[in-house]
């Protein structure tokens, strides 16, 4: 029987996967894996330029993030992963790679404060301007099995304490 746990922090750009995935992978502990960094250049580069990506983009990537998922449960090692997610055809996807034992944390918040988060970021390849196709893209995953929903109107530590609380429920 193992202990480890594959964990993907999901949701739209701004919602604060990065923060809320570290703080979770501190507490497990597990190794942390910044989803965004495996995504091939031409990816990063269309959103950089304003441009939402497709389906054929984000495939390879998923593909990426699931080996990664698949390799640590191959360990017994635990890991958490920041992934947006946004459709279940992806997340899916990434069930199959991780032989079903999966869970998301979906943080989910509203446009305004997405916005204003996305706006006082720097150094960040993703636009503001992309908000509104990635909330037409995303499909909500509450009520699918594993996923633990946490609003994201509080302090980081608050959201990374519920969405522990959650997963502990859930293990």
């Amino acid at each position: 029987m193992t202990n480890a746990r594959a964990i993907v922090v999901m949701g739209v750009s701004g919602c604060g996967k990065t923060s809320v995935a570290e703080g979770l992978a501190a507490a497990l502990p597990a190794a942390f894996i910044e989803g965004d960094s495996l995504h091939p250049a031409e990816n990063v580069e269309k959103m950089s330029r304003g441009i939402p990506l497709d389906d054929a983009d984000r495939w390879p990537w998923l593909d990426i993030i699931g080996d990664a998922l698949s390799d640590a449960l191959a360990e017994n090692a635990s890991i958490v992963i920041s992934c947006s997610a946004l459709k279940k055809i992806y997340r899916d996807r990434l069930r199959a790679a991780a032989g079903g034992k999966l869970a998301f944390v979906f943080l989910k918040g509203s446009r305004g404060l997405l916005l204003s988060r996305m706006t006082a970021r720097r150094d960040h390849f993703m636009p503001a301007s992309l908000l509104d196709s990635q909330l037409a893209t995303l499909e909500d995953p509450s009520g699918e099995p594993g996923v633990i929903t946490v609003d994201i109107d509080a302090s980081i530590e608050t959201i990374v304490d519920a969405a522990f609380e959650g997963l502990a429920r859930c293990a």
